[in-house]
């Protein structure tokens, strides 16, 4: 595994009780971004895994890391060219998430715009839904 540097914390309420067949989008920057890491990776069996795991100020975060694997239950998304796999467990957080790439003077790193996240916390990274 190949970790990406990033990670935002997320609160929702409660996961949907069914797994979405597709959850997670990438901007045309996060696509590249993602296609250039892994060609710098050198495998091309990499994947963008996305998950929302328990942790952070408001109780649960996202992470983003490079994986080969696939296991029981992933839903595997391929956008733009882009493989992504994000576990059942975490596919109904991300239903409607957007992940985009900034590289700006101010900030670089990848985002994750959910539509089941809302309000936030004085850290900035954390949400409540």
């Amino acid at each position: 595994m190949t970790a990406i540097d990033t990670a935002t914390e997320i609160q929702l309420t409660s996961a949907p009780t069914e797994a979405p067949t597709t959850s997670v989008a990438l901007t045309d920057a996060a696509a590249v971004k993602v296609r250039t890491l892994i060609e710098q990776e050198g495998r091309e069996d990499l994947k963008l895994r996305v998950q929302v795991q328990p942790g952070g100020c408001s109780g649960f975060q996202y992470q983003l890391f490079f994986d080969e694997r696939n296991l029981d239950g992933d839903i595997n998304i391929v956008h733009d060219g882009v493989p992504v796999v994000v576990d059942r467990m975490s596919a109904p957080y991300l239903v409607g998430a957007t992940i985009d790439f900034t590289d700006t003077i101010e900030q670089q790193g990848f985002t994750i715009d959910n539509p089941n996240a809302s309000g936030g916390c004085a850290c900035g990274n954390s949400f409540c839904g």
